[in-house]
């Protein structure tokens, strides 16, 4: 399993937070208030009260080991460049920092920010296209008696690769693409030596009663 960094635990840190440790991953949380850390404490592997702009502090926390670091830092638009400079003068390859604009993801992405995401924007659009296309995301039809779904991978599925899988020739399931949200990105007609892990989201082709069985389990 991963471990993974997240600063700043408003709404989007929390529920980040929550979801990677859900799955079994490794996560530090840390925030500069005290109130936001003790949310976390019971929905983290650590939940810490430090300051972000404080390089020392970062490095006390062992913070340069993590796979990956999530930089969810609001309207503070200067801390949440300083703790990506720390951050990438640390050593961590993958760092995900919050942008408030596109200024403020200019900016940090001159300071080491492998990628930069926008919550709101993001959301707006997923939804807007849900609504434009309300098929396309969940459900798309294709032909009768089957269809192109988007999975979470069952928990058997995970670290195993598609060849291990052999979904078309157990199931009559062809993967199409693969969703990775950490790092983020879109695989299409991944090849058999790809290890799925439980971040992924599959994009799949098949027979809708076998679909549905494993969206159950």
């Amino acid at each position: 399993m991963g471990q993974f960094a997240v600063i700043g635990l408003g709404n989007f840190g929390y529920y980040l937070g929550s979801y990677l440790y859900e799955k079994g991953h490794e996560v530090i949380a840390l925030d500069i208030s005290k109130s936001q850390v003790q949310k976390m404490k019971d929905v983290v592997s650590h939940a810490v009260v430090a300051d972000a702009t404080d390089r020392e502090a970062l490095e006390s926390l062992g913070i340069s080991q993590v796979d990956a670091a999530v930089v969810c830092i609001g309207t503070r638009m200067q801390a949440s460049i300083l703790a990506t400079l720390h951050l990438k003068e640390l050593g961590i390859k993958s760092i995900l920092a919050k942008a408030t604009s596109e200024e403020h993801g200019r900016i940090l992405k001159k300071v080491g920010a492998s990628e930069i995401f926008f919550p709101e924007k993001d959301l707006a659009i997923g939804v807007a296209s849900r609504l434009d296309n309300p098929n396309m995301l969940d459900y798309l039809p294709f032909i009768e008696g089957y269809s192109i779904v988007e999975l979470a991978p069952p928990k058997e599925y995970i670290g195993k690769t598609l060849k291990e899988l052999d979904l078309i020739n157990r199931f009559g399931i062809q993967v199409l693409a693969i969703k990775e949200i950490l790092p983020k990105g879109l695989i299409l007609i991944p090849g058999a030596d790809f290890q799925v892990k439980d971040s992924d989201a599959l994009i799949v082709l098949g027979p809708n009663e076998t679909l549905e069985k494993i969206k159950e389990t």
